[in-house]
Formats: C-alpha cells, structure tokens, sequence
C-alpha cells in the first residue's frame, strides 16, 4: 500500500466491492469490469480478502477512485461530509459538516485544521461564514445553532429551535437566517440574539435565499407554497400557491443578481420564473417526463425525478436548471426557451454558476465534478477523486477552485484554472 496505514486503504476498497454488489443501478458492464480486474488480476490465491488490503490502486483502474484530480484532502471527518462554504473576503477558509455531527473550520491551501466547531449532538448539515468572514456558523439537523468567531476560534452564540432544514446569512449585516420543519423561518441578530420569527404553513420551510437588497427572503414550503417576507415588517409580501405555486414540495430557490427575477424548483420538476416585485410567475419551465418503457408492475416504482438545484448566470440571460435524472438543463430567459441539454450519467446534486463567465458547474451522484459552457451546451472539463457521491461543493471567486464534500467521509480542493483565461 502507498505508505498509509492499511486499515485506511482496505476501508477505500471496501467502498468498491460496495460498489460491485449494487450492480443493477449502475452500468452493469462497469461492475462486470470491476470484477474481472479485482478478482481475476489476484488469481485465485488469497480468497480470504487479503489481497484487498495490500493491494496498490492498479486493478481499480474503472473504479470511482481510481484517478484523483485534487490537490488537497482533508480528511478529519469520520462518516459523510454534507455541506461546505468558503469564507467570502479571503476564499482560504472552508467550513464542513458531516454525519460525524462534526464541523470543522480549516485552510485550504493545504487542508490544516484551524479549529472544531464542538458540540453538536446531531449530524451538522449547515455551516457558512458571514459576509466578512468574521463568524462562521453552524447548525446540526436536530435544530442547535452555533456561532463562532473566526478569529479567536470561540463560539460566541448559540440557539436552539426545531428540526433545521436550511440556513443563510445575510448579504450585508450579521444577520442569520433559518428554516425549520415546523414551517418557521427565524432570523436573529448576531451576536446579540435579537430574535424575529416568520411563521409559514403547518409544514416545514423546506429553502429560503435572501435576495440581493438584504430587505426581502423568498422561502419555499413543502406544500408547494412560496412567500417573499419583507424582513423589516416580518410580513408577507407575496404568496405563490394552488396553479401559481407547485404541486409538491419546494427544494431549491434562487435569484438573479439584481434580485428582480426568483426561480424555484420542485420535486414536481417544474422550476418557475418569478417577478420578485409583483410576485407574479413569468413562465414555467417543464422537464417532459420520460414515460416509462414497460409498463410498471405493483411493487415497482417508477423512476423519480425533481429538480434538485437552480441558479442564475450573472453575464447572459440565462439559468440552469439541474435534474434528479441527470438532466442539466440551460435555459434561455430571453425566449423563455430551453437552450441546452447536458445529460450526465447519474443524479445532479448541486450546481453553482461561475461569478463572471456564462460556464456552470455541477456536482453528481457519481462523484465527478464538470464544468459545462452554457453557450455550447459542452462540457469544458470533469474532475474526479471521489469513491462516493459529492454530496455539497463551493467554488471561489475567482473561479480557480472548488471544494468538494462526499459521502466517502472527504472534502476535497480541486484547482480548475483553465487556460484559456
């Protein structure tokens, strides 16, 4: 083995032979292939599972991890790492949480540990840093908040509400804002506490961004609801439901730069365009379903598919919508028509618009990262290092890196420049 200590590589081969029993999922030749090169390679000498341990990474040639592109791992996570953030004046932090109920605070350059954010009872799906990189907050899925200044390493706030489901900061002010399963959206001030509450239906706010002008949110409901708050009055301004909101529930929001145009999507497929300021829907973008081949027996589900993330380009009039299918989808705002379709083999996770160029990122189920141009509709490049799903990534401003989260217990920083810059 390359140096490590044994246990370390048979745990990252024992994610393949995972990967080897769910067969059916994936392409079932990938598994096939995999096991021609695992188990023939070895001959038949040690059957007793030795030659996994000391094996090197030869033989896993087609395996998820058998090529790895970043620069750097970080590694102190002990089960899946769930969401990451970058600190926003310097782009040298990033915050992670994981399944570990762990969140730690560390440099990117070379992956050192600043500090751990202690005391979470429950798997940490929430962290992000304040809009000057002062606080870093952190919040577990059973609905503890903590806060903690960067500087110092020291929490300075924490706050306890019901089952969390999202949290942001706010754009210009140490404001933080939260949504929970009761269908609340709490907002305090840091590190004070001052505390407003804006209370949605009986069910839980499932995502809330805070536009650009720092006064108004948009949150998205598991009924299929959306209400713009004005967060001064901590009234509702508007409400979108019945024909105007969607059918299931809301899993992504997002806004243009100016805040003028939202966009939710849903598990309905469905994504919406949304004047912010009368509330009203501009257009529907609709995935076609695809029909099933056979018929389906009882017992057998059909396939599922939502949209699981959105987002605005700041330098053309476009969106991107990406699929629980794979689908990206890059639409034309101007026509309100669908400009490109970017098929990747399995689900889209997440996806993230560089800052200044019209090229989209996306993060998958099959643990690649790709950079896609949204003009062409091609692919720039693709980037892997992962042996399990990417699960959250974040990309800086400059656009010359980007850090990911898996559920193989890793975050990872990839360095993206391109020289066509």
């Amino acid at each position: 083995a390359r140096g490590g200590p044994g246990a370390l590589d048979l745990h990252g081969d024992e994610e393949i032979i995972e990967v080897v029993e769910l067969g059916p999922p994936g392409p079932d030749d990938l598994a096939e292939e995999m096991e021609d090169v695992d188990f023939e390679d070895e001959g038949a000498e040690e059957p007793d599972g030795e030659a996994w341990e000391s094996e090197d990474d030869e033989g896993v040639e087609d395996g998820m991890e058998a090529q790895d592109d970043s620069e750097v791992t970080f590694s102190l996570h002990s089960d899946s790492v769930f969401c990451v953030s970058l600190d926003p004046k310097t782009n040298t932090l990033a915050v992670t949480g994981g399944e570990d109920d762990k969140a730690f605070v560390w440099r990117v350059s070379d992956g050192e540990l600043l500090f751990e954010c202690s005391g979470h009872k429950d798997s940490v799906t929430c962290a992000g840093f304040s809009h000057d990189s002062v606080f870093v907050a952190t919040g577990d899925m059973s609905g503890l908040i903590k806060v903690w200044r960067v500087d110092a390493k020291e929490e300075v706030w924490s706050f306890e509400v019901g089952d969390l489901e999202w949290m942001e900061w706010h754009p210009q002010a140490h404001v933080l804002l939260a949504g929970t399963a009761d269908g609340n959206t709490w907002m305090w001030k840091i590190p004070s506490g001052d505390c407003k509450t804006f209370q949605g239906p009986a069910c839980p706010a499932t995502c809330g961004r805070i536009l650009p002008d720092g006064k108004r949110a948009v949150v998205g409901y598991e009924d299929g609801t959306m209400r713009i708050w004005d967060l001064k009055q901590g009234t509702s301004l508007h409400v979108l439901k019945g024909q105007d909101g969607h059918q299931d529930p809301l899993t992504c929001v997002a806004s243009n730069q100016d805040g003028s145009l939202i966009m939710t999507g849903s598990v309905d497929c469905h994504a919406k365009l949304i004047n912010s300021a009368t509330g009203k829907v501009v257009c529907v973008f609709k995935m076609e379903s695809v029909t099933p081949k056979a018929p389906i027996s009882e017992g057998e589900e059909a396939e599922s598919n939502s949209v699981e993330s959105l987002g605005f380009c700041n330098v053309m009039p476009l969106a991107a919508v990406g699929y629980l299918d794979g689908t990206l989808a890059i639409y034309d705002l101007s026509t309100q028509s669908l400009r490109h379709k970017c098929q990747h083999e399995s689900g889209i996770v997440q996806l993230l618009w560089e800052e200044s160029s019209a090229v989209v990122y996306t993060c998958s189920l099959d643990g690649a990262v790709r950079l896609w141009d949204a003009r062409s509709g091609k692919m720039i490049s693709e980037y892997r290092g992962h042996s399990a799903e990417i699960l959250d990534f974040a990309v800086n401003k400059d656009a010359s890196i980007v850090v990911t989260t898996s559920g193989d217990h890793q975050a990872k920083v990839f360095c993206v420049q391109r020289p066509d810059r």
